[in-house]
């Protein structure tokens, strides 16, 4: 049975696959904020509309959200493992600016050292993209594409003040698509960055939540 953020969640994390979930529960939750939860929604956005409404509730108002977990890199050069801080998330109902995400790459820099972090827009999809849809979505200006990362944080911040922000470890890209030999190579190092971010989502959450001298 998963565990479920409760509605005053100071820190809810959200994924979507069993495996993503499984990566950042191996991490461990050492330093993890007072409310903190972690939710699986389910693939695609539908799932992650209907999950994170659920777990924030009418009293999450002001619960910072963050979506995690792995996603396609769009620009030529980039590899598995790899980490996306979105500046911003887009699907078709808008776009939403993402809060603290220089704190946040810092953050990511220190706990996954020698991992590449790129910055930029992170685009919403229904299905899995491959070839030259992959050149299409990067000719709008987005660095990756995920399937929940937009859902989720429209859904965070619809009616919503809390902070929100979306962190992806890149498990395929243009010179790996999933469909070639280095697959599964390429999945071990994403599930193992995937595991280390936890501590730098905890300091974002202090870093935007703390009072301010």
């Amino acid at each position: 049975m998963e565990r479920r953020a409760e509605p005053a969640a100071a820190l809810l994390v959200a994924c979507a696959l069993r495996i993503e979930q499984a990566a950042l529960r191996s991490g461990g939750e050492r330093g993890a904020p007072d409310g903190y939860a972690l939710l699986r929604t389910g693939m695609g956005p539908r799932a992650a509309d209907l999950a994170v409404a659920r777990a924030l509730g009418p009293g999450g108002d002001r619960t910072a959200v963050l979506a995690t977990g792995f996603c396609a890199g769009l620009a030529p050069g980039m590899n598995p493992g790899d980490l996306i801080v979105a500046e911003e998330t887009r699907d078709p109902r808008g776009t939403v600016v993402c809060d603290g995400t220089a704190l946040l790459a810092e953050a990511l820099a220190r706990a996954v050292p020698g991992r590449t972090v790129h910055l930029g827009a992170l685009t919403g999809s229904d299905h899995v993209v491959r070839g030259q849809e992959r050149a299409q979505l990067r000719a709008t200006g987005a660095i990756a594409v995920d399937m929940e990362s937009a859902a989720t944080l429209w859904t965070a911040t619809r009616d919503r003040r809390g902070p929100v922000a979306a962190v992806r470890v890149i498990v395929d890209a243009p010179e790996h698509e999933l469909v070639r030999i280095g697959t599964v190579r390429g999945g071990i190092s994403a599930f193992r960055v995937l595991r280390a971010v936890l501590p730098a989502f905890y300091d974002w959450h202090r870093s935007l939540l703390l009072p301010r001298r």
